[in-house]
């Protein structure tokens, strides 16, 4: 037994043991990375509906800790600021400019004082712009001219912006459909003093998976709170005179969309009972439309709870709900026909459906899909539309084009392509604002337009096809060159003769120029002797610059990349983007980092697939792995970690084979490159990568140390499936074992390094992970730190955060990477080394 005295001191010598956690102020990085943190923000750009002007918003990167710090409820999966009656944490803008693309000439907008406003909206005209302004008070709402940049407060207006859209224009272009804060809301009742009653909860034998969701309801005062602050009162705003008219009743509004004819909304309202084990969007919601004054002009659906959803189902009844935007009033929807469940042998999983107003007839039945329906675009003329639909079992995406209208043509399969099938992508179609303010695909005479990456093996080079709706023939107006990174975001007068493109280089900051082809006019008939999603365009243009940012990183001008390629030993190709610090001389061999995360493939020619280009600016931007530059470091980015198996249901079951193969490959590589010593390597990732980081240092010895950022290291506590597993635990509990690290803390004997957000709102990234797993690693032994960062989500935003993150990072890699004292010969043998 032992003494108070011995008990006495063996506590004191547990306490010494601890000493590291104990709470420290925040700490700053080095001088150079604080200076390129310091560096200014380069404004965003949206092109107007009419292709005349830009808007350039610039925003605020790194918000102070005390913006986080400021009120927060968690309720049903949302995060809501009760000051404010909106998000909790959102990003703003706070400054804002006009450019015309004719002359080039910029106006700045004079914004109100200590303004955090939200990215503006176009009217569909292009003649006004309007945006919400976050003060102290609450959310006001300003309108703004587009000819002169001249402002102005809607007065008396409160914005609602917990759930939904708040703000959205009529195709008037004068009125607003707006979310407001209830004028009649009495203050809320303050929570119990003692509890009401208890909290229960109750299944009767019906199965329903449960992912494990963040920030739910918990008693019946969370209830309250939830529809107190979420619900809101619609009205529509005259931005002429501020006068406001109610629309209805107030409640819980997911959806509002106006029709294209301005005299409907469509609506999705949640409705009770809530649920404690499912956030908002899964609640019991009545969709309908409504007229202008809120009276219910036909009844789409009343969905239940959606507590019953197969993983990797969808709901039963009307799902993905939408006007059609070339028609006045017609309304387009899926329904399932497998009951969801994407286990059930079915020969079409998924309907889609069409009504007209004034809703008196029956649905007409678009199509039936083979597979789950996954998207419904329209084109802005005629009756054409494109619908896509995906196989979860071979990853493949059908896109279906059709007559909805007149079904005089078949429908035909555009295109038929593994989703990660990188190479073969043909791009997305191109969209712009109609005048009624709906998004619908361009289309010019035959033509429309689709722009895409362009990935190949050399690297990504976006490009700007024409397709021939009649012929189905593509010609290639634009793909970027080998020596930059340009990629097209606008057509200035839907065509293609002149674009808009935004443009960078390794040494050039990202820029926006307009593009004229050197083509007559359009030609979607001239044939194209390469029909590859790789081919060259078959015509110039010149470039015109729109804008001149400053570079505002100089000083990382001297980093070099280039992208490396290579095996594994099992034969599946491999790549990284191989960064040398400024400075570097060839032949010296340096610290290394590899920064990862797996991706599952079903066949190991997509997994080779090169991402990512080596032409793009290098910009380095909050915790990012590329500071180990600064500091002397070659990082080895973008490591690809591919998980190859043919049965989807069990690609899993090598993955720690697979991961420990990709990553002694990479290793390997860069040590044959001459620029890695192979005795000092760490390895990092964040969410999923910090899961990979963990299980590389339980299950092999290549490295010297790691960094884990906000991962989930116990599987057993994610349960109903994790990234792309879909067996649960109970159907395969040797796998569950067998890939959580937290079950190997004894065997991880290299430094680790583990953060995470305390406020973390991921989906099976609890905070405890990491907590846990600490508490794993060192009471067997391992040599870990956690550092668990205040107020901040599975992403971190807060500059005192960032620095700190930096911090921590590099002062981790430099103990125990960079300077770490060479293996010894039983550790060189543990690690296989040559």
């Amino acid at each position: 037994m032992l003494t108070r005295r011995a008990l006495l001191s063996f506590v004191f010598v547990l306490l010494l043991s601890s000493v590291p956690t104990f709470a420290q102020s925040y700490r700053k990085p080095p001088q150079a990375v604080l200076d390129v943190l310091d560096a200014p923000v380069t404004p965003v750009a949206n092109v107007s509906p009419t292709g005349e002007l830009m808007l350039l918003a610039t925003g605020v990167r790194y918000p102070p800790i005390s913006d986080l710090a400021q009120p927060m409820l968690r309720l049903a999966g949302l995060r809501i600021n009760p000051v404010t009656n909106g998000p909790h944490r959102s990003p703003y803008f706070v400054a804002l400019a006009l450019k015309r693309i004719g002359d080039g000439a910029e106006t700045k907008v004079n914004l109100p004082a200590d303004a955090h406003i939200d990215f503006p909206q176009w009217s569909p005209d292009g003649k006004h712009f309007a945006f919400m302004n976050t003060t102290p008070a609450g959310i006001e709402l300003w309108t703004g001219d587009s000819a002169t940049g001249q402002i102005k407060q809607l007065k008396s207006v409160r914005v609602n912006a917990v759930y939904g859209d708040p703000v959205q224009w009529l195709p008037d272009n004068r009125t607003l459909v707006v979310q407001l804060v209830p004028t009649t809301r009495a203050p809320l009742a303050p929570p119990p003093s003692v509890p009401r009653e208890p909290v229960i909860q109750e299944s009767t034998g019906r199965a329903g998976p449960l992912p494990t969701y963040e920030d739910l309801l918990k008693n019946p005062y969370d209830e309250d709170q939830f529809e107190y602050y979420a619900s809101a009162q619609l009205a529509l705003v005259d931005t002429a005179s501020s006068q406001m008219t109610n629309i209805g009743q107030p409640a819980i509004f997911e959806t509002v969309s106006p029709a294209p004819n301005g005299e409907l909304l469509l609506t999705a309202r949640l409705r009770r009972p809530f649920s404690y084990l499912f956030p908002a969007d899964a609640f019991p919601k009545e969709v309908e439309v409504w007229d202008m004054k809120g009276q219910v002009v036909y009844k789409l659906a009343n969905l239940p709870l959606a507590d019953q959803v197969p993983i990797g189902g969808v709901p039963e009844g009307a799902r993905d709900y939408a006007w059609r935007p070339s028609a006045p009033a017609t309304l387009g929807w899926a329904e399932a026909l497998d009951k969801g469940n994407p286990k059930l042998k079915v020969a079409h999983r998924d309907r889609v459906l069409m009504l007209a107003a004034p809703f008196k007839e029956q649905p007409v039945e678009l199509i039936q899909t083979e597979q789950r329906f996954a998207g419904l675009q329209w084109t802005e003329r005629e009756d054409l539309a494109f619908v896509s639909d995906y196989d979860r079992d071979t990853r493949k995406l059908r896109t279906i084009l059709l007559h909805a209208d007149t079904r005089t043509e078949q429908p035909r399969i555009i295109w038929n392509r593994n989703i990660q099938d990188r190479y073969n992508d043909p791009g997305a179609l191109m969209t712009r604002l109609l005048p009624n303010g709906h998004r619908a695909i361009i289309q010019h005479g035959d033509g429309i337009y689709l722009n895409g990456t362009g990935a190949s093996p050399e690297g990504d080079r976006p490009f700007l096809d024409v397709m021939n709706l009649k012929s189905l023939q593509v010609v290639r107006y634009f793909r970027s060159d080998r020596k930059s990174y340009e990629v097209p975001i606008a057509l200035v007068k839907n065509d293609v003769m002149q674009f808009i493109t935004r443009r960078e280089s390794p040494t050039e900051p990202p820029n926006y120029f307009i593009r004229t082809s050197l083509a007559a006019v359009q030609d979607v008939t001239a044939a194209s002797t390469q029909q590859s999603p790789m081919k060259e365009a078959l015509y110039g243009s010149v470039a015109k610059p729109l804008t001149n940012f400053p570079d505002p990183t100089p000083q990382l001008r001297g980093i070099t990349k280039r992208l490396v390629t290579y095996q594994r030993k099992d034969g599946v190709p491999c790549s990284f983007t191989l960064y040398l610090p400024p400075g570097y001389k060839e032949g010296t061999r340096l610290p290394t980092v590899v920064w990862a995360y797996p991706l599952e493939f079903s066949d190991a020619a997509t997994a080779g697939q090169v991402s990512g280009s080596t032409q793009r600016y290098t910009t380095i931007t909050g915790p990012s792995e590329l500071f180990f530059l600064l500091e002397g470091y070659a990082v080895l980015d973008n490591a690809t970690m591919p998980v190859v198996g043919n049965d989807p249901e069990k690609v899993n079951d090598t993955y720690i084979d697979q991961i420990v193969m990709s990553a002694q490959a990479a290793i390997d590589k860069a040590v044959e490159l001459g620029v890695t010593d192979r005795d000092r390597v760490g390895v990092g990732g964040h969410s999923y990568g910090a899961f990979m980081t963990a299980n590389l240092l339980a299950h092999s010895d290549l490295f010297r140390a790691g960094v884990a950022r906000s991962g989930a290291y116990n599987r057993t506590l994610t349960p109903f499936g994790f990234q792309n597993e879909r067996r649960i635990l109970w159907e395969a509990p040797e796998l569950y074992l067998k890939v959580s690290p937290f079950m190997f803390a004894n065997k991880i004997n290299e430094p680790i390094l583990l953060i995470h957000g305390e406020a973390d709102n991921n989906t099976g990234t609890f905070p405890i992970q990491s907590e846990r797993m600490y508490a794993a690693i060192r009471g067997t032994g391992g040599t870990v730190r956690l550092v668990m960062l205040p107020l901040e989500a599975h992403g971190y935003a807060a500059r005192e955060t960032i620095e700190h993150v930096l911090y921590e990072m590099i002062n981790w890699f430099d103990k125990y990477v960079k300077n770490a004292p060479p293996r010894s010969a039983q550790e060189q043998k543990a690690a296989a080394l040559p």
